[in-house]
């Protein structure tokens, strides 16, 4: 695999969904796929994705097309998914509990080790195995593992409140579902933000425009 710098983040945004359509596509057994099939399941160009794909070295082979299950693999160790970074989720309520219990985080890359909440009737709760600890257990939580991920399940004051003691930590890189604009304050954290919102409304555009 070839590594390349400066590679843009539509091109890095695409790559889960290489990886998804090839993960089907895996399964049902196919194997090899045009640039052109390709294209048309990523709904881009076939020039879309040679461009993307040669951004990371060339994977296709001139009249073949691509192995899909060698793809994969491929863009797998790309987007670092063997790699299983420790995560913790902070908040507890109806989103922790969904991400926590229908997220599969070791096919994504990442073991969820720790979960904690400030309500203090969560505390010894286990959710997917794991037990739910009170927030201000989170610092001596962190001394003894090594944590490198924390996923924000809270509302936005609420992670005005922790993001400090996490960052403080050494953790600065957050999966974030609040509104809290972390990486205006903290520059060298690496941040997704998730804003179910904006998908909702993005489809209510795209109704209204029909």
């Amino acid at each position: 695999m070839a590594k390349s710098e400066n590679i843009s983040m539509s091109v890095i945004r695409r790559l889960p969904r290489y990886y998804r359509f090839l993960s089907y596509l895996d399964n049902q057994e196919t194997q090899r796929i045009s640039s052109k099939k390709l294209a048309d399941i990523m709904n881009v160009t076939a020039s879309q994705v040679r461009q993307d794909l040669n951004c990371f070295g060339g994977f296709g082979q001139q009249g073949y097309g691509y192995s899909v299950k060698q793809l994969k693999l491929e863009i797998g160790e790309i987007l670092g998914l063997n790699r299983q970074f420790k995560a913790i989720i902070i908040g507890a309520g109806n989103l922790g509990t969904a991400v926590a219990k229908h997220m599969h985080f070791e096919a994504r890359g990442f073991e969820l080790v720790g979960i904690f909440d400030k309500n203090p009737d969560l505390a010894g709760q286990i959710l997917r195995g794991i037990e739910i600890r009170p927030d201000e257990e989170i610092e001596s939580f962190c001394d003894s593992h090594t944590i490198d991920a924390a996923i924000l399940c809270m509302p936005r004051n609420g992670v005005e409140l922790v993001i400090e003691r996490l960052y403080s930590k050494g953790i600065k890189s957050y999966w974030n579902f609040s509104h809290y604009d972390i990486a205006s304050e903290y520059k060298d954290t690496i941040v997704e933000n998730v804003h179910m919102s904006d998908s909702l409304m993005t489809l209510c555009y795209r109704m209204n425009q029909r």
